[in-house]
């Protein structure tokens, strides 16, 4: 057992799960957007739909895209901030079922224009899970150096990541693969023990057969 089990996380409140861990979710999606973000819809699910607005989810999750950490004292100010600096956001409710009481979808624009669709859960304490990546099932919580390869359903794909961090030397600390269906959209979460470099990831995403890569370095 750590300190942070007993203590908890260190963050601007109310609440871990409502707060704390909603600040993570939205950070995490930015950092796997890539980019600044110039619109975002977000969808609550659940406790995160029904008191999340008394907790101050709305604000954690829109101060995560924004960039800050769960201890920003600027939090309580996001909504502001994001209009000041002309990022749109947007409130709905999440078509969802059976999933996570406190649960919200990330649907993002980059400035750039790169789009990202994310799910995360608040497990509570700050822990979260990012269970959906553009509508395909993941599950990685982004405590580690985390590659997502995007890719087509063919032979081949894994071995050219798995290559391309070898020769990097970046160890593999656990590999998860998902695809939509058999011959269609893929995707790999490969969680590192280190950081994956960036020259990298510029090979991967010029591999035929790979429709997009995103990463997560440590927050």
């Amino acid at each position: 057992m750590s300190i942070f089990d007993i203590v908890g996380p260190v963050m601007v409140g109310p609440s871990s799960s409502h707060t704390a861990g909603a600040v993570r979710i939205g950070l995490i999606a930015r950092k796997l957007l890539g980019e600044d973000v110039k619109s975002a819809e977000i969808l609550l699910y659940g406790s995160f739909l029904a008191t999340g607005k008394g907790h101050g989810t709305q604000k954690a999750l829109v101060a995560g895209l924004l960039g800050m950490k769960p201890d920003d004292y600027n939090i309580p100010d996001s909504l502001e901030i994001a209009k000041e600096k002309n990022v749109s956001i947007t409130f709905g409710e999440a078509n969802l079922r059976d999933a996570h009481p406190n649960t919200a979808e990330l649907i993002l624009t980059g400035i750039n224009g790169r789009k990202l669709d994310v799910t995360g859960e608040s497990l509570g304490g700050s822990r979260i899970n990012i269970s959906k990546i553009d509508g395909i099932e993941t599950n990685f919580s982004g405590e580690n150096p985390t590659l997502i390869v995007h890719n087509l359903d063919q032979p081949g794909h894994v071995s050219e990541v798995t290559s391309m961090l070898a020769h990097k030397s970046v160890n593999i600390a656990s590999m998860q693969l998902y695809r939509s269906n058999r011959g269609g959209n893929a995707v790999m979460v490969v969680e590192c023990d280190q950081g994956v470099p960036e020259d990298g990831i510029k090979w991967l995403e010029h591999v035929e057969g790979v429709i997009k890569v995103t990463y997560l370095g440590l927050l």
